[in-house]
C-alpha cells in the first residue's frame, strides 16, 4: 500500500506546486512592480524551495560535448558509447564503467566517464528502471547481473578495461573469476574497483551495521513494495526509489538540511551561481530508480549479511565462484579514507582474496580525505586518482614477465637398456639421412600449433 499512497500524496500536491511555480515567476518578472519590494525574493525563494521538495526528478542527461551511442540493450541494462565512430576512437583502449544499480542513475558518474573520453573508448551500463520494465521481462537477480556482465564482457573484448563503482565490484569480480575458472579467451585486461563491498565484515560502516542488525527478513518485509498501475512495470516487486532515496538523505539528513538552507540563503541574495551548483548536484541526487526485488535482497543476503564472496561460498547459477581462479586480469582497488559507506578495507579484500593472481598485477590505491563519492568524482579523483588508474590499464597491457624455453637434452652415446633387454643404440655416423630433431611445437586451445618461443608468458 505505501506506493500507492506514495503516488497519491504527489498527485494531491500538484495543484500547490504550480501555484508556487506561477508565484515564484510572478516575484521575478522585471516587469512586476511588486518584483522589487524586500520581501519579494524571500517569496520567490521559498516557493522555489517549495517546489523542488515535493517534485519527482526525471533521469537526468549525461549532457556531456560528445555524441552518446546506444551499442548493446536488454530489458534491464543498456550500454552507452561516447564518441562519433572513427579510426582515431578506435585505436583508443576500451573501458567499460559498470555504474552502481542502487538507485541512482548511471548519470551520477558523468565526471567518472568525462575523466577517460580523452584517453579511451568510453563505454557504461545504463540501467533501467525496475517500474519501466514489464513483467513478462521477467526476473533481474544477481545471477542475472553476473551474467550481464559475463556478456558486455564477451561483446565488447577482447583488451577490455573494467571499471566498477561501488555495488557492482561483487558482480564484476564474480563474472571475471567465472569466466576465468573456464579459460574464457576474453576475460577483461584489468579490473578497477572504487569503493566496492567486496567483504564488509572489514571495518564495518552504518550501512553494513543495518544489514546485520535488521536481517533479511525485516527489509523483505518493510523495502519490497509492488508498482502500482499506469507503469509499465505495474505488479512487478521491487525496493522503490523513494525508499531508497529518504535512506540516502536520513544517512546524513542534517548535511542535507544545512545545504537547502543554505541554497535559501543564496536565493535571497541573488548569488546565481551558488544556486546552480546547488540545483545541479540535487537534481541528480534526487532522481532515483526502482530495483527489482529479488537483486535487491539477494545482494543484502549474500553481500552484506552472509558475506558469501570472501568466506568462498558464493554460487553462480549453483557453480562456485572461486577468486582462486583469477589469474590473468589485473585488479586495482581504490579506497577513500574517510568513506562512511564501505569501510577502508572492504575492496583491498579482493586483493588478499585472488591469491593466484601475481602480485605484480594488483594494485592498492587509498585517496587521503576522500570520500565515498570522492573516489569516482570531483577534483582529487581527477587530479589523483585518474592519473593512477589510467597508468594501471596501460601496464596491464604490457606483455607479462616471460619463462625461458626447457632444454632439451642432448642424446646419451651409450646404449639404452630397456626392461626386456632390448638394446637401442644411437644411430652411426655413416647413417645415409641424418635424424633431424622437430622444433617442440605447442597447441593452442583452438587446435593451433606455433613453436615454443624462447619465454612463456605468464
Amino acid at each position: 500500500m505505501l506506493y500507492p499512497l506514495y503516488e497519491a500524496g504527489h498527485l494531491m500536491l500538484a495543484p500547490m506546486r504550480l501555484a508556487a511555480e506561477a508565484t515564484r515567476l510572478a516575484c521575478e518578472n522585471p516587469f512586476n512592480p511588486f518584483s522589487y519590494a524586500p520581501q519579494s525574493r524571500s517569496v520567490a525563494a521559498g516557493c522555489e524551495m517549495f517546489e523542488r521538495a515535493t517534485r519527482v526528478y526525471a533521469k537526468p542527461a549525461f549532457g556531456l560535448s560528445v555524441q552518446e551511442r546506444i551499442v548493446w540493450e536488454r530489458p534491464f541494462c543498456r550500454v552507452i558509447a561516447f564518441g562519433e565512430p572513427s579510426a582515431e576512437l578506435e585505436a583508443k583502449p576500451k573501458l567499460l564503467i559498470v555504474a552502481p544499480m542502487s538507485g541512482h542513475y548511471a548519470t551520477l558518474l558523468r565526471g567518472t566517464v568525462e575523466a577517460f573520453l580523452d584517453s579511451h573508448q568510453v563505454f557504461i551500463t545504463d540501467w533501467i528502471d525496475a517500474r519501466q520494465v514489464p513483467a513478462s521481462a521477467g526476473r533481474f537477480g544477481l545471477d542475472d547481473y553476473i551474467d550481464t556482465c559475463i556478456a558486455l564482457f564477451t561483446e565488447l573484448g577482447p583488451d577490455l578495461h573494467v571499471a566498477a563503482v561501488c555495488q557492482p565490484s561483487v558482480p564484476v569480480l564474480a563474472a571475471i573469476a567465472r569466466m576465468e575458472a573456464e579459460d574464457h579467451p576474453l576475460v577483461p585486461r584489468s579490473a578497477v574497483l572504487m569503493g566496492g563491498p567486496v567483504d564488509t565484515s572489514r571495518s564495518p560502516t552504518a550501512v553494513n551495521a543495518l544489514a546485520q542488525e535488521k536481517g533479511f527478513a525485516w527489509f523483505e518485509r518493510h523495502c519490497i513494495h509492488t508498482v502500482p498501475p499506469g507503469y509499465p512495470g505495474m505488479g512487478r516487486a521491487v525496493y522503490p526509489g523513494f525508499l531508497q532515496l529518504a535512506g540516502f538523505m536520513g544517512m546524513n539528513l542534517e548535511r542535507h538540511a544545512d545545504a537547502h538552507h543554505a541554497m535559501f540563503d543564496h536565493l535571497v541574495r541573488g548569488d546565481g551561481d551558488s544556486a546552480a551548483r546547488h540545483r545541479a548536484f540535487y537534481d541528480e541526487y534526487l532522481a532515483v530508480m526502482d530495483l527489482t526485488a529479488e537483486f535487491y535482497l539477494e545482494t543484502i543476503e549474500r553481500v552484506f549479511i552472509r558475506h558469501d564472496l570472501p568466506r568462498g561460498t558464493l554460487r553462480h547459477h549453483g557453480e562456485p565462484v572461486d577468486l582462486g581462479a583469477i589469474r590473468r586480469c589485473h585488479l586495482m582497488a581504490v579506497e577513500g579514507e574517510k568513506d562512511d559507506i564501505t569501510g577502508l578495507g572492504q575492496t583491498r579484500a579482493a586483493l588478499d582474496l585472488t591469491v593466484n593472481l601475481p602480485e605484480a598485477a594488483k594494485t592498492y590505491h587509498m585517496q587521503p580525505g576522500a570520500g565515498h563519492y570522492g573516489i569516482f568524482n570531483g577534483s582529487r579523483f581527477r587530479q589523483d586518482i585518474v592519473p593512477l588508474v589510467k597508468g594501471f590499464m596501460e601496464r596491464s597491457l604490457r606483455p607479462a614477465a616471460m619463462r625461458p624455453a626447457p632444454v632439451v637434452p642432448a642424446p646419451d652415446a651409450h646404449p639404452i637398456l630397456l626392461r626386456r633387454g632390448f638394446e637401442v643404440r644411437p644411430p652411426s655416423a655413416s647413417s645415409e639421412r641424418p635424424i633431424v630433431l622437430p622444433e617442440p611445437v605447442l597447441a593452442d586451445r583452438h587446435g593451433a600449433s606455433e613453436a615454443i618461443p624462447q619465454r612463456i608468458a605468464l
